[in-house]
């Protein structure tokens, strides 16, 4: 088939380049393309001296070459009318009608048909007449944001500091024209708070498939200063958009949108993008796009692997509801290198070095043409933006390190590009992170339960449930027995013993009511402490002391320690419930614990053979388990627990009541292997990354962790930015996703991930050095 592409930049060029993997493709018309088009087209592809908005031009010439599909890129195109010539001519078209792409052409007709949908977004006005746009802004008691209506190349929003900004802005969109036509009517809306994230879609306007979240770069300097651009860099799938999140945003906008248009007579086929600003009152719709991002696309499809020609035609036949895209696992990152004097006025036609040696990289970096010229056999600069670079890999950090390894290969006079792509993903420098300079630390946040009868009964089934012959005497002795005579079987037995608490995420416990979780907390805190060693648990001793003894709170906690118990094949022997009025404040409790195990002296951990090169391998926690609750507390101190955060998309009190986990489950098969891969375990706990893997590594040695290699979990990002902490402090106190690390020789790590029976991440390695972690 045929494939005719209608645009000139960097998105135009990725959609060209993974058409061009298509089997049903045999040629690629992009019109009017730009120089890079042919590299990345595997031969297929021809750039079409034609204009994106010559509706009339190139209606006739697909209709001359047989094009069997069309694809088009920029909004201006739509806005044009090309999709409706194309159509009347009998092309098939990805791409939405005139009608429906004012979705995003007409910022006013975009935001009051959000307004009869009820489809969540800022407060707004629209205005044609500036003294009156005046008037209305005067009138406002909250900071606005200012857009002009029309079309102004993703650089038409002003977002003024004050109110005099305010007026000096809505001047210049309405008065001295700075974005021409596009200003004659202006949007004033509500300025909203918090994280945004792209979220792009395929439809055929009935059945919506959204794509990896994505995260762009508007502002043109680091730490997001300077004028708005129109992208100096996205990354894809952006964590602060997880998978059930982005599936409620998909049925809460997204849906609503497609089948509002339909209903309306604007029937949209194709891409509908939908600008949203995560706030703490939920998602709200910034802005919708009627067509692929960009740089967002040069990101977003790298990650596709199924046939994008496939879906394409599926949309335009309106049977999308028959595919189902697929997406590969791992992250892709781009970075814009732009003109000097970009957005303004850019410097044009300097020569550019290094674009062909960059070409020739390799398959985990990707060269896309935005602004570029041929001009007498040489390659220079024609526009704002000249390249867009994506980057691939196992990780953003990986992503990320291809991508600004191949930008350094090309230079061109006056370049300039963003350093801190990506920063908002992961746990990275304090500035970016929130905006300011540090201010708290786990010292300053002030790091600081009596059974009657009735408890007893109470807890007494959940406690018995868990025994076995081994053991002679539990509950209500004044001391447990347990028979060890099993453990003569063993060539040499170690007996391996821990005691820990749950900390202050008791007090969240009470706060919600929610103890039965606690009582497993402590149980498996203990277990993986004594895991760590390669122990397997025998038994364990509750410990819960309060200042007024609530008979039905320590039964839930003690229950849930047995469920814990069970669950790991391990005896709660006993324990303790104390009543100490006047040491504890009032409803107050602690909640510690002590487990007993047992491993062979041959299989204790770690291992002497530890060396440089071992990897460090994570396995995922399911939060912040049992530390750092002090900061915490301190860092939501006055939030509600019911409160949804946009990022979290449960309420507060479910993320951080998440139960510390057992790795028990994860490691035992493992460690049972007679030549286990296994030499060093080490458990995130108080202390997180920098106290606790030191705790197992000799003299010599230190951990390097390479930030940005695993999933950072939202609830890290969101308490770094709402605490202004210190990555340093973050890696210090909490274990930011990973519960547990595993040391392997490198040779042995693809069999032990392999043999883990959940996904794992190669999070660092061992080096010599001063023993003690590194950050990367």
């Amino acid at each position: 088939m045929n494939v005719l592409i209608i645009g000139s930049g960097a998105r135009e060029q990725a959609i060209a380049w993974k058409v061009a993997q298509s089997s049903k493709v045999q040629q690629i018309f992009v019109a009017p393309g730009n120089p890079g088009t042919a590299a990345t087209t595997a031969g297929k592809g021809e750039n079409v001296a034609i204009g994106a908005e010559n509706a009339s031009a190139l209606a006739e010439f697909a209709t001359r070459h047989a094009v069997d599909l069309a694809i088009i890129g920029p909004e201006t195109a739509l806005q044009a009318g090309v999709s409706d010539a194309l159509r009347t001519v009998g092309i098939r078209v990805f791409g939405p009608s005139q009608r429906a792409a004012e979705i995003e052409t007409s910022k006013s007709f975009s935001k009051a048909f959000m307004q009869r949908l009820g489809i969540s977004t800022a407060r707004f006005a629209c205005f044609t007449d500036y003294d009156a746009a005046l008037a209305h802004l005067n009138s406002l008691d909250y900071p606005t944001v200012l857009k002009t209506s029309g079309l102004a190349g993703g650089k038409g929003v002003l977002v003024p500091h004050s109110i005099e900004e305010a007026r000096q802005g809505l001047h210049q969109l309405m008065v001295e024209r700075v974005f021409g036509n596009a200003g004659q009517e202006v949007v004033i809306e509500e300025w909203l708070e918090g994280e945004e994230v792209s979220l792009l879609a395929f439809t055929d306007g009935l059945t919506v498939s959204a794509m990896p979240p994505a995260q762009d770069h508007k502002r043109l300097s680091e730490g997001d200063h300077g004028p708005n651009t129109g992208g100096m860099g996205a990354y894809a799938p952006a964590p602060i958009c997880p998978p059930e999140l982005a599936q409620a945003i998909t049925r809460a906008v997204l849906q609503p949108a497609v089948d509002g248009l339909r209903a309306e007579g604007r029937p949209f086929v194709g891409v509908l993008y939908a600008g949203i600003m995560l706030t703490a009152q939920g998602a709200q719709v910034l802005e919708f796009n009627c067509r692929f991002g960009d740089p967002e696309t040069q990101v977003i499809l790298p990650l596709l692997e199924s046939d994008l020609v496939e879906i394409l035609e599926a949309c335009v036949d309106g049977h999308l509801s028959q595919v189902q895209p697929r997406w590969k696992v791992g992250s892709a990152a781009c970075v814009v290198l732009a003109s000097e004097g970009y957005p303004g006025q850019p410097a044009l036609g300097k020569k550019i070095h290094g674009a062909q040696r960059a070409v020739d990289a390799n398959e985990h970096r990707l060269l896309f043409h935005a602004g570029t010229q041929d001009h007498a056999g040489e390659l220079v600069t024609a526009g704002g933006r000249v390249f867009a670079i994506t980057g691939l890999g196992r990780s953003l950090q990986d992503a990320l390190t291809q991508a600004y390894t191949l930008a350094q290969t090309i230079s061109f006079e006056g370049m300039q590009y963003r350093k801190d792509i990506g920063a908002r993903a992961y746990i990275g420098s304090d500035e970016d992170a929130f905006g300011g300079k540090p201010s708290n630390t786990y010292a300053k946040s002030g790091v600081n339960i009596d059974a009657g009868n009735r408890a007893v009964e109470l807890m007494r089934d959940a406690v018995r449930a868990t025994y076995t012959p081994a053991v002679l005497a539990g509950i209500g002795s004044f001391g447990g027995l347990f028979d060890a005579s099993a453990l003569k079987e063993m060539s040499a037995p170690v007996l391996v013993a821990s005691t820990d608490g749950v900390g202050t995420k008791v007090r969240l416990g009470a706060a919600t009511g929610r103890y039965t979780s606690l009582g497993v907390d402590i149980v498996n805190h203990c277990i993986n402490d004594i895991l760590v060693q390669a122990a397997k648990p025998l038994f364990f001793l509750d410990y819960f002391a309060t200042a007024h003894l609530q008979p039905e709170i320590a039964a839930q906690v003690v229950t849930g320690a047995a469920q814990a118990c069970l669950e790991s094949g391990c005896v709660l022997l006993g324990g303790e419930t104390a009543e100490m009025p006047g040491v504890y404040q009032p409803d107050e409790f602690d909640l510690a614990g002590t487990i007993v195990g047992v491993v062979d002296r041959a299989k204790i951990l770690p291992r002497r053979d530890l060396a440089a090169g071992d990897l460090l391998v994570g396995l995922r926690s399911n939060g912040a388990h049992t530390n750092g609750y002090s900061l915490i507390r301190k860092v939501f101190e006055n939030v509600p627990l019911d409160t949804v955060f946009p990022e979290l998309g449960v309420p507060l009190a479910d993320v951080l009541l998440a139960t510390h986990r057992s790795y028990l489950p994860v490691l035992a098969k493992v460690l049972a292997q007679t030549d286990s891969p296994i030499k060093a375990l080490a458990h995130l706990t108080g202390g997180g990354f920098i106290e606790n893997i030191p705790r197992v590594l000799p003299e010599g040695l230190k951990a390097i962790i390479w930030r940005g290699s695993w999933p950072v979990p939202p609830l890290f990002a969101l308490i770094q930015k709402r605490g202004k902490i210190t990555w340093q402090e973050m890696y210090r106190v909490f274990n930011l996703g990973i519960g547990m690390v595993i040391v392997v020789a490198p040779e042995q790590a693809a069999r032990l991930q392999h043999d883990l029976p959940e996904e794992s991440w190669i999070i660092g390695e061992l080096a010599q050095g001063e023993k003690g972690v590194g950050l990367q």
